[in-house]
């Protein structure tokens, strides 16, 4: 007999799909409703939408997915509509990156034309290369040229990402002056029509940095000139904050197949640790020695996931403070070993003193530091 033909494998599910796909019905809700509506040209979405998806419009059925002021994102919105670049600013961990998706993906549907910098980012990630064997046999043509994220944005008039753009060196990063000034991106190897990309109306860059890389590699005054700069600060409202730890957990934790909830009074002893020691306060006003490391609400994330998952795999099921406990150490620690004792400190002197189940079951728990 001949053998079966074997059926496909099933796609595997993707950890982390893109913001357009994740919130694919929303966008096409809203753009539905903005049809016959003015927008900026080129955008997929009128900016009061564009607001309404980012930030949640309980009239409209979108939920909130960035947590900050109106105003703030008002402006970046503005910006984007501007023939200036947008640069957010801030401490790591404050959702620059997650804000400058959700508007990508708002404006231009697609969030995934970006640039990672680094140290070693180089001209040809940035704007385009060329398939060699191609160059060779054709010469420079348009078969031959490999667009990137800038050539394609500027192409296709859509959002592109400059992630870490500090993290480049000054010439690197120099390599948008004439892009964010004519709006042209020149190919020198082409010729006659080629050697010159005009950005289709759309087209704009959001560029991110954090503020404890400044002085790495400051950009220049011509650079800084082309960019509108908004600072991204942590979330200042505790109860906010708490909620979106609670609500970015559980979506992770159901996305990995995981009953486990973060119970709120372990979410809140969680997001209070996490608060205290960023800030170097207690609530009460006491003085903490600060970390090295940033203790962001992104990283309250990942080790509430953390924890859901511990508590899954090597537990009896429910998030406990001393499931916290155990990530709260791994998260502090990284390459600093003081840190750990500052933690250890907290614990002793502040963690000791309050009162209440959580708050003393997570003081037992102090042994997971060791």
């Amino acid at each position: 007999m001949p053998p079966k033909p074997k059926s496909a494998s099933p796609a595997p599910a993707l950890q982390r799909p893109a913001v357009e796909e994740l919130h694919a019905e929303e966008l096409q809700r809203l753009a539905a409703a903005d049809a016959a509506l003015p927008k900026p040209p080129g955008w997929r979405l009128t900016p009061q939408s564009v607001l309404s998806f980012v930030l949640g419009d309980a009239a409209a059925g979108t939920p909130a997915k960035f947590v900050g002021k109106r105003a703030l994102v008002e402006r970046c919105v503005v910006a984007l509509a501007t023939n200036r670049g947008l640069m957010l600013i801030g401490e790591p961990g404050t959702a620059k990156s997650w804000l400058s998706e959700l508007l990508a993906a708002a404006i231009s549907g697609d969030s995934t034309l970006t640039i990672q910098g680094s140290a070693g980012t180089t001209e040809d990630a940035i704007k385009y290369s060329w398939n060699y064997a191609l160059l060779l046999a054709e010469g420079p043509t348009e078969r031959a040229l490999v667009p990137a994220p800038l050539h394609r944005g500027m192409s296709r008039g859509q959002i592109v990402r400059f992630e870490e753009i500090t993290r480049c060196p000054l010439e690197i990063q120099d390599t948008l002056l004439s892009v964010l000034s004519d709006r042209v991106l020149h190919v020198p190897e082409m010729k006659d029509a080629g050697r010159a990309v005009y950005a289709a109306q759309g087209f704009n860059v959001i560029a991110t940095a954090n503020t404890r890389d400044r002085g790495v590699n400051e950009m220049s005054a011509a650079l800084k000139r082309r960019f509108n700069f908004e600072t991204i600060p942590a979330i200042g409202d505790l109860a906010e904050e708490i909620a979106l730890v609670e609500r970015e957990t559980a979506r992770l934790l159901a996305h990995a197949g995981v009953g486990t909830r973060l119970p709120r009074e372990v979410a809140e002893l969680l997001v209070v640790t996490f608060r205290e020691l960023r800030a170097a306060q207690t609530s009460e006003g006491r003085a903490l020695e600060p970390l090295t490391t940033p203790m962001s609400t992104a990283e309250a994330v990942s080790t509430g996931f953390a924890a859901g998952l511990h508590a899954n795999y090597f537990g009896s099921g429910p998030i406990t403070p001393e499931h916290v406990a155990l990530h709260v150490a791994a998260t502090a620690l990284k390459d600093a070993p003081e840190d750990l004792k500052r933690v250890r400190h907290y614990f002793q002197h502040v963690v000791k003193d309050r009162r209440g189940p959580h708050w003393e079951a997570y003081y037992r728990a102090r042994h997971t530091l060791d």
